[in-house]
């Protein structure tokens, strides 16, 4: 995978050319709609298409918008060229209340002027990624034309699926960009974002659950969330599963001999991570369309993973082989995998280099605070990732110091985006504790953690509510497809501006949190 050069936010100052027309000006002031937003971005890439790296073969569509109280707004929009997607092509509008354009947020550093026209056919291409990933190519997926604008060159691709042999009893689901003139592999990710390791088989005591009544039976399926719902794969990797139901709605014993057991754990992970959402956010489901997702468990044979893909919308949660690993169905998983989900719906922060790191520091970060928020007696919060997975309950990462698991960056590196994205995630997963919590020696529930600095400062913690709602405003607000760290910097800066105000405890913290794991 290659290592992307640091493209920051582009900010615009403040002058003649973004000002709105003086008759726009003397008009009555409009209530900010989505609609509004949306066609205030559309102008401003039309009248500034240099600060959007715009060209005249490009054709942007909606994202999503987000509408400030104050009538700023953000919108988000992916970019077409010559008819075919932008891979890193996104864009974020920044646009005042009166629809001045203030800040655009993209990835793509010029206007693209490539042929769009392949020399090499897609039956070839999917033939070249499958030879060079030793897959095959997935039944029922297309190969289809794009442009990956993350390199420095972008490049047109044909963008496939290859099905790749796992021992471990997981898919292989890859998604691979092949170079449409040379056939080679570009770039790949996995569909399924996983959890790196294993867990152990703990479950979160006697918990409620909502469930739906169909006839005489009940169905693990939950109309508050929803409709969210839980299927039996029968240690399969093949299908959807089976829908679990029960007579008398007392669902599992606590015991793994009950297939029962780590449905409930899965479905309450699913509900405490909606509710962490809503609660917090006023986020209303992975898509905030309100409409729930499923899990699978028991997935595959002694199946060491879980796992989130979009293909199912939906999480899939391994049995672990019972001699290092017990099942994989814990509460800060759950809220990890569900975080994939916002990110492909938001930022949807590309699965490789450092873009991918931050993808899976979002639902680290997030996961954790899921368990937090839950309050949960048989599973406190901690800062440690996966500590219930494995049945000697070492942590998978540590946020506090994430070298401690051996493989993972505590600070940035020119190397950093070329680690595997499970290790990469440890840049921004110290940089949220060095916010959350604070440099040095602290012990929280119980637990102990002493959080080194890369520069020798000492950063002072603002707490979880606070550093978690600026690395929510920063996902969902100033990240795009193709983030890296220098720009999360200035996305959660932007997030802490936004909330506490240029200068503020708050903002400060969040630049020295940064600083202290050397992105700067």
């Amino acid at each position: 995978m290659r290592t992307r050069a640091i493209v920051t936010a582009t900010t615009l100052a403040a002058s003649a050319a973004f000002a709105a027309p003086a008759a726009a000006q003397a008009a009555e002031p409009q209530p900010v709609t989505p609609a509004l937003a949306v066609s205030r971005a559309t102008e401003a890439i039309g009248a500034h298409g240099a600060a959007f790296a715009a060209a005249g073969s490009d054709t942007f569509a909606q994202r999503g918008v987000l509408v400030e109280k104050s009538g700023a707004s953000h919108v988000h929009l992916d970019r077409a060229y010559r008819g075919l997607p932008v891979i890193g092509g996104d864009v974020i509008a920044h646009l005042g209340s009166s629809g001045a354009l203030s800040a655009v947020t993209k990835t793509q550093r010029a206007p693209l002027t490539l042929s769009a026209v392949p020399t090499l056919s897609a039956a070839k291409a999917a033939g070249a990624a499958a030879r060079a990933l030793g897959g095959t190519a997935t039944p029922g997926a297309s190969t289809t034309l794009a442009v990956d604008a993350l390199p420095a060159t972008p490049v047109l691709v044909w963008r496939t699926v290859v099905t790749v042999p796992d021992p471990a009893g997981g898919d292989g689901v890859t998604h691979v960009l092949v170079d449409a003139h040379t056939g080679k592999v570009v770039d790949k990710w996995a569909d399924v974002h996983t959890v790196e390791g294993s867990g152990t088989g703990y479950n979160v005591g006697t918990v409620p659950l909502d469930t739906t009544k169909s006839g005489s039976t009940y169905q693990l399926k939950d109309p508050v969330r929803g409709g969210t719902y839980t299927t039996d794969m029968n240690n399969r990797r093949i299908g959807q599963g089976t829908l679990f139901t029960d007579a008398d709605n007392v669902w599992g014993t606590g015991t793994l001999s009950n297939d029962q057991t780590v449905a409930v754990d899965a479905q309450y992970s699913v509900a405490e991570t909606w509710d962490f959402y809503l609660e917090k956010f006023g986020r209303s489901g992975i898509a905030g369309d309100g409409k729930g997702s499923y899990n699978k468990v028991h997935y595959g044979n002694r199946y060491n993973n879980a796992g989130w893909s979009d293909t199912c919308f939906c999480m899939i949660y391994g049995d672990g082989d019972g001699t290092t690993f017990g099942p994989f169905t814990s509460l800060d998983v759950g809220g990890h995998e569900m975080t994939h989900g916002v990110t492909s719906r938001t930022a949807g922060l590309v699965y490789s280099g450092e873009s991918g790191g931050l993808n899976e520091s979002m639902s680290d970060i997030f996961g954790t605070l899921v368990e937090f928020h839950s309050n949960n007696t048989k599973d406190v919060g901690d800062y440690l990732i996966g500590e219930n997975i494995a049945l000697d309950h070492t942590p998978l990462r540590f946020m506090d110091d994430p070298s401690k698991d051996g493989s993972s960056a505590k600070c940035w590196s020119s190397n950093v985006g070329n680690l595997n994205v499970h290790y990469s995630s440890g840049v921004g997963n110290h940089a949220f504790f060095l916010l959350a919590v604070g440099s040095g020696a602290h012990t929280v529930n119980g637990v102990a953690y002493d959080s080194p600095t890369c520069n020798g400062s000492t950063v002072t913690g603002i707490g979880n509510d606070k550093a978690g709602a600026i690395f929510y405003k920063a996902l969902t607000t100033y990240m795009s497809s193709g983030t890296n760290y220098a720009q999360a910097r200035t996305a959660t800066l932007n997030a802490a501006r936004d909330l506490y105000g240029t200068g503020s405890t708050e903002y400060n913290a969040t630049a020295a949190a940064w600083s202290a794991v050397s992105v700067g």
